[in-house]
């Protein structure tokens, strides 16, 4: 919250000198303490700070979650979140801010302020899967702490293969896409492959620093534990299926999602920018 205050350059610049993984390692305990004095304290001052709206919240008041975790990936009411209808959309996957959306130019995908990364650094080095996006279409959707953080299918597709890469822990708000540099291909990430009817898709959930746990609805808690060397899982003949809006994953504290389609499957929708507030199940464009 201090750090959160403080100039743009001087915030992302004491991140490199920050312990990120260990103190990681303390929030992922911190956050399962279930004492009620202390869970309850900090949930109140989380809501304050944050301004969190509980109202859309299956559980409506900080003695109902049984840790600071159990709150921070709550699950909604049933009916607060409409997923887009139309056969050929494409749905937000999270709640959050658009940071960038658009083409990939060739096998760069655009940062924040004249910075791009590459699309083979993103995917943990892996030729074969960078191919099948070179020249596509990329969003890249923000999650503040204070928003719901549950990931969800953009479109329906099967489950192909996940890719677990480790990296650093920088944050991923405004003031760190601006000034680190390959953000999104060092920190850590876990990458989840789809084929759908529009061909394959990838959505990736970016770690940063605090978020301690990222898990799928399918493997459950892949980090922690964290690993030195990229994780691989192959998924094809299984036949996972997740409809567009299915839940497919979270993370236990917050975090960046980014989805990447093929060329020419892809079309985002007039008036949809980097720095826009959105919802899960917003249409975001179309797909073909």
């Amino acid at each position: 919250m201090i750090m959160a205050a403080l100039p743009f350059k001087l915030f992302a610049s004491i991140q490199y000198l920050l312990p990120q993984h260990g103190l990681s390692r303390f929030v992922h305990w911190a956050v399962r303490i279930r004492q009620p004095w202390f869970k309850n304290a900090l949930i109140r001052a989380f809501c304050r700070f944050y301004r969190v709206d509980l109202a859309e919240s299956v559980c409506s008041s900080p003695e109902s979650f049984e840790c600071f975790n159990a709150f921070f990936t709550r699950a909604l009411k049933p009916g607060v979140r409409s997923v887009c209808s139309e056969p050929d959309a494409i749905a937000c996957p999270a709640d959050g801010m658009i940071s960038q959306l658009g083409a990939i130019e060739g096998t760069r995908l655009f940062q924040a302020k004249g910075r791009s990364f590459e699309l083979a650094e993103l995917l943990g080095g892996d030729r074969s899967r960078t191919e099948a996006f070179e020249n596509g279409s990329f969003v890249t959707v923000y999650l503040s702490p204070r928003d719901y953080h549950r990931v969800h299918m953009p479109v329906a597709g099967t489950l192909a293969a996940m890719t677990h890469v480790p990296g650093a822990l920088f944050s991923v708000n405004v003031a760190t896409t601006e000034n680190v540099p390959n953000l999104f291909a060092r920190n850590e990430r876990l990458i989840c492959y789809f084929d759908t009817a529009a061909g394959p898709m990838a959505v990736i959930l970016v770690g940063a620093i605090f978020v301690s746990s990222i898990e799928t609805v399918w493997h459950g808690e892949v980090t922690p534990p964290r690993s030195k060397t990229i994780r691989r899982w192959d998924y094809s003949g299984q036949g996972l299926r997740f409809e567009r809006g299915a839940e497919i994953g979270r993370f236990n504290m917050g975090s960046t999602v980014i989805v990447l389609f093929g060329p020419g499957h892809a079309r985002w929708r007039a008036g949809i920018g980097a720095g826009m507030s959105v919802k899960m199940g917003l249409s975001l464009g179309s797909c073909r």
